[in-house]
């Protein structure tokens, strides 16, 4: 299975290192990317994580968007221009910056939340707080959706012995 699934919460050890989750891993050297692309999250108090993947993603964004746009030019700042790629050892742990700590909160442990093509690493209640948020937001969808939802139309019963 392709792209990043699932969280898990790892402690930072005594040099400010994390290990990134084992399918996390596998998932980027699958990839190919060397290191780890990060950059502030614009949806949450958060980082976005990945590699190859997440860069031809943002790269596709930014094409749809004419050169020199303000659209262009504010997603490439928030994308691009505030990324950092991280080392990553051979035990599979990456530093975080101290921009990066300062901007998602982080101090001694972080929640690692997979996101198909990128991952996310969230401060562990800030995680939890927006996990709960998003189940709310998600049983309102279903509750929206389910009163709108019309079921695809199936052919009408063909009589009994009848031929096709």
């Amino acid at each position: 299975m392709d792209g990043f699934r699932s969280h898990c919460t790892n402690r930072l050890d005594a040099k400010g290192r994390v290990s990134i989750p084992a399918a996390f891993r596998a998932v980027l050297t699958r990839d190919g990317f060397e290191g780890l692309y990060v950059y502030p999250s614009i949806e949450s108090e958060a980082l976005d994580c990945g590699g190859n993947a997440l860069v031809q993603e943002i790269d596709e964004l930014l094409s749809r968007f004419p050169p020199y746009s303000e659209e262009r030019i504010m997603f490439s700042t928030a994308l691009i221009g505030t990324s950092e790629i991280l080392r990553v050892d051979a035990e599979g742990r990456v530093i975080l910056t101290e921009g990066l700590k300062d901007f998602a909160g982080i101090a001694s442990e972080v929640t690692f939340v997979g996101k198909g093509s990128k991952f996310q690493i969230w401060e562990p209640s800030r995680f939890r707080a927006h996990l709960e948020e998003a189940r709310v937001r998600v049983r309102n969808f279903q509750k929206e959706l389910g009163s709108r939802y019309v079921a695809p139309e199936s052919p009408p019963p063909r009589p009994h012995g009848a031929r096709e």
